[in-house]
């Protein structure tokens, strides 16, 4: 399994980034997939799932009506698209595979994460 994300970055509160994360090593089109971040010294949690044909979405509470997964199958890549960046969302995001109810991460290998940082 590998999952590479990318798309980080410094921006301002109020503004937007697109997240990628390009999946191989395992069926991606058949497993829902999802987002987790970490910020520095808490445990990493829960951001949004997607389910295997984008038909179930999922997203935490703190991140709903601002963040947007989507996925293509056919490039096995998955994408959270954040707007009303706000500071508390600054974090290293991860991908994984999820399950869509429990939002729980499948595989316990991650990557090497994206650093998302917002401040003025």
């Amino acid at each position: 399994v590998q999952l590479v994300e990318s798309g980080g970055g410094l921006v301002q509160p109020g503004q937007s980034l697109r997240l990628s994360c390009a999946a191989s090593g395992f069926t991606f089109s058949s497993n829902s997939m999802g987002w987790f971040r970490q910020a520095p010294g808490k445990e990493r949690e829960f951001v949004a799932a997607i389910s295997w044909n984008g038909g179930i979405r999922s997203y935490a509470d703190s991140v709903k009506g601002r963040f947007t997964i989507s996925r293509d199958n056919a490039q096995n890549t998955v994408y959270l698209k954040m707007n009303s960046l706000k500071p508390e969302d600054t974090a290293v995001y991860y991908c994984n595979a999820a399950a869509i109810k429990t939002t729980a991460a499948i595989f316990r290998s991650w990557g090497q994460g994206t650093q998302v940082t917002v401040s003025s």
